[in-house]
């Protein structure tokens, strides 16, 4: 998990950024309609499942664990497969479907950030983007009927800081791997614990 996550830094550097363009557009354009903000979501939803697939396929050829960036890539394309079949759906719809893809993406990178804690130290960052999914999943749950603007907005928050909590995983994934080819030599654990002391 730790090799294929370094290796593929740059999708979590491409999902951060559709993440952030996602929530510039839903801020700067808070009165979308509903149907508007659904196919927005949807495509949203859709990059973020294809670059997890991506993610997925190169960590099976490199014999690596792909389970869960499947399952997160399959929960993004069934999120958009949904607003294209039912791209007239109400508000109330979109929060729970939001609120759905939310929750169990959280869950699977909270999962995911378990089993990388054990082959990296300190490597809070995918936690703490799991637990933002799951606590906008929670709030659209808890609060479904907040109107368009008010989901706009809150979904936009979301996304920016995902997007922001990405980034910063894929520049420290990557630099994780430039240093592991230049100290092929020192175990990751050991590496890790030598940069920290």
């Amino acid at each position: 998990m730790r090799v294929v996550l370094a290796r593929n830094w740059w999708s979590l550097l491409l999902r951060g950024i559709v993440a952030i363009l996602f929530a510039v557009i839903t801020v700067v354009s808070p009165g979308l309609t509903v149907s508007a903000l659904v196919l927005l979501f949807g495509a949203y939803a859709l990059i973020d499942g294809i670059l997890s697939i991506i993610g997925a396929v190169r960590a099976a050829r490199s014999h690596e664990r792909w389970g869960v960036l499947v399952l997160e890539g399959l929960a993004g394309i069934a999120a958009w497969a949904v607003t294209v079949v039912w791209p007239v759906i109400t508000t109330l719809f979109l929060v729970y479907l939001v609120a759905a893809w939310a929750l169990v993406t959280g869950i699977l990178e909270i999962l995911a950030a378990v089993k990388l804690r054990t082959q990296i130290r300190n490597e809070w960052l995918l936690v703490l983007g799991g637990v933002a999914s799951l606590m906008i999943g929670i709030f659209l749950i808890a609060v479904p009927f907040a109107g368009a603007i008010a989901l706009a907005l809150w979904i936009g928050a979301y996304a920016f800081v995902f997007g922001v909590l990405l980034i910063a995983l894929a520049f420290r994934l990557r630099a994780w791997m430039r240093a592991s080819e230049t100290n092929s030599d020192v175990p990751a654990g050991d590496w890790e614990h030598r940069r920290a002391t």
